[in-house]
């Protein structure tokens, strides 16, 4: 089948507001399908990523309805890290309708989406658009790879399960732990997840405005945004770190979710993240919340893996990051910790 036609009688569009319920249903059938699990328990977290600054759901979701007007197709693409070097590439078919050339015709019209952000990067910059597949999700993977794209790099979904307190953490010496006040400041969070973040295999660096404003979205205005768990480490009068939580996961309602963890470098190795997970874990047991989740790389370059392994989490789900060179350069995204 030609990658730009769908079967008979099938349609196509862009997405609108109202397209977010019949949206997350077909993400949880699609997940119930391959993981036994659903990908959404409510619709606020995809609203929230469709409101996004510089998100448009009419130009960067294609939807596919069937015959009889069932949503049995999706997929965004995400270029709003500037500069777009690596564009997120996200999709899902309904499992009664697979095998009809639906992915393939959403994944080619992602490619082309995705491409209209090349006169936005340096003329040398590589160019390729990223996306991750649960390991589970065999056909998914196939597809990704006969359409070119490779396996380079994994990362783990990891939960606690607690049936008793977690131990006290020991925070190390001048170190002390406050929760987010305006006194702090949203500015100096963010600041100190870039500075953080910047050992992440993968960050893209953003101008400083249109990363501060798409991190207030996601974190300060979101629905469940929780100021006393946001958890901050400071050195005197420095924030040294942040552990930033929320009080659930987007997949599993009853756990509580650690988003953003980062201590700065000058602080590395002294026990502060441990310290945060463990702090982090007790206020989650002192509120009722038995369980809780977080994303880390498989290999990533600050040793967070270990770390959570140490403090007592374990793999769930395991996502395979896929990407497909578009355009050879200069990778502008960080590949190693630079000393």
């Amino acid at each position: 089948m030609n990658k730009d036609n769908l079967p008979a009688g099938f349609t196509t569009r862009g997405a609108t507001m109202d397209d977010i319920a019949p949206a997350v249903e077909l993400y949880n059938l699609w997940s119930q399908a391959v993981l036994r699990e659903d990908e959404f328990s409510e619709t606020e977290p995809v609203r929230e990523e469709w409101t996004s600054p510089g998100f448009e759901p009419e130009n960067d979701i294609r939807l596919v309805f069937a015959p009889d007007g069932t949503m049995v197709g999706y997929i965004e693409v995400w270029t709003t890290t500037k500069p777009p070097v690596h564009p997120w590439v996200w999709g899902r078919v309904h499992p009664e309708y697979s095998n009809q050339g639906i992915g393939t015709y959403l994944l080619n019209w992602a490619e082309k989406r995705a491409a209209q952000a090349l006169p936005e990067l340096p003329t040398n910059a590589r160019f390729a658009p990223r996306m991750g597949i649960p390991q589970n999700a065999k056909e998914a993977c196939l597809l990704a790879e006969e359409m070119g794209y490779k396996n380079i790099r994994g990362s783990f979904d990891m939960w606690i399960g607690m049936d008793t307190p977690p131990p006290k953490p020991k925070w190390a010496e001048g170190i002390r732990m406050e929760t987010y006040s305006a006194k702090i400041g949203l500015e100096v969070i963010y600041k100190t997840y870039v500075e953080t973040f910047g050992d992440h295999f993968g960050f893209v660096e953003s101008p400083f405005e249109e990363g501060l404003q798409n991190f207030r979205h996601f974190m300060l205005e979101a629905d469940d945004f929780d100021p006393t768990l946001w958890f901050i480490a400071i050195d005197g009068d420095e924030v040294v770190g942040v552990c930033l939580c929320r009080p659930k996961s987007f997949e599993i309602p009853e756990a509580g979710y650690v988003h953003v963890m980062g201590v700065r470098r000058n602080w590395r190795h002294r026990g502060l993240g441990l310290a945060f997970l463990q702090h982090a874990f007790g206020e989650f047991y002192r509120r009722g919340t038995t369980k809780v989740t977080l994303g880390v790389d498989a290999e990533n370059l600050t040793g967070a893996l270990g770390l959570y392994e140490k403090a007592g989490m374990h793999v769930y789900k395991q996502v395979i990051l896929y990407e497909k060179e578009i355009r050879a350069g200069k990778e502008i995204s960080v590949q190693s910790i630079q000393e």
